[in-house]
């Protein structure tokens, strides 16, 4: 069909319903004008009502007229049949999963959260969407290493100076850290030590063979910080491991219980 201007807007049809306070009369005012009582259906006690001037009810204008009186303790709506009300807001609870298209704007969103794969997202005061980290821990050398090797023992999960972490956590054997979730971790090696200290971290695909993945050092004598990062692609929690060893050069790798001085801190920073 042609037309001129705005394309029409699909609509959703449904009628107006007026209740009246119903009292001894015969005659009431409508919510909207009618030409005549066809355009209303009436009805008393839940009973449709005949409209004409010989049956039971007339109408025009806001008039409405009743054949006779009822009373206060009587029902009565009517259904405006010729003024059936458009809008494009459908119906609540008419919309359906497989009837959206598209994306919602994140403002629409409620502040709350929603769950994307399986992992919950919370959302922001504004429904924006906030970092999706699920897991977060950090674990610290407990005591000086002065021989050369993997770090196989005097680890321990942070618990001092009000530490908290995200997720279930890393799990430790041996020196051996295993993921509680596939993903891609930032897994970094953060050393203190002195007098030429070389410092690696090594992963494992298979649960066997450990490569070098990443690697620092330190030369200054008195004491030295520095750290080494490394991307994971954690696909298989069983098989993907990581280790970290060290080598010294007459130094000393510097642990304590009661504060961070070499330690790993392990971050998953989303999906695989």
């Amino acid at each position: 069909m042609a037309y001129i201007g705005t394309i029409p807007a699909e609509a959703y049809t449904s009628f107006a319903v007026q209740h009246f306070t119903t009292s001894a009369t015969d005659t009431f005012t409508l919510d909207f004008p009618v030409a005549n009582e066809n355009e209303i259906a009436l009805f008393i006690n839940n009973v449709r009502q005949e409209p004409g001037s010989s049956y039971a009810y007339t109408a025009s204008g806001t008039t409405l007229t009743l054949s006779s009186a009822i009373t206060g303790s009587d029902s009565m709506y009517c259904v405006f049949i010729g003024k059936a009300v458009q809008t494009v807001t459908p119906a609540v609870g008419s919309v359906t999963n497989d009837m959206l298209a598209g994306s919602i704007a994140n403002a629409k969103l409620a502040n709350s959260s929603v769950t994307v794969n399986g992992t919950s997202i919370s959302l922001g005061a504004s429904g924006n969407i906030s970092a999706g980290i699920t897991e977060a821990d950090q674990w610290r050398l407990t005591a000086n290493k002065t021989s050369t090797g993997d770090i196989t023992a005097n680890l321990e999960r942070v618990d001092t100076g009000g530490f908290g972490y995200i997720g279930t956590g890393m799990t430790e054997s041996s020196g051996i850290f295993t993921f509680p979730s596939t993903g891609i971790y930032s897994v970094t090696f953060n050393m203190f030590g002195d007098n030429q200290v070389r410092v690696s971290t090594l992963t494992t695909t298979d649960n066997s063979n450990f490569v070098t993945a990443a690697q620092t050092k330190s030369d200054v004598s008195g004491g030295e910080a520095a750290s080494c990062i490394f991307l994971f692609d954690v696909t298989d929690t069983s098989t993907h491991k990581v280790k970290f060893n060290f080598s010294l050069g007459g130094g000393t790798l510097q642990g304590s219980t009661s504060d961070n001085q070499t330690h790993f801190t392990f971050i998953r920073l989303g999906d695989t």
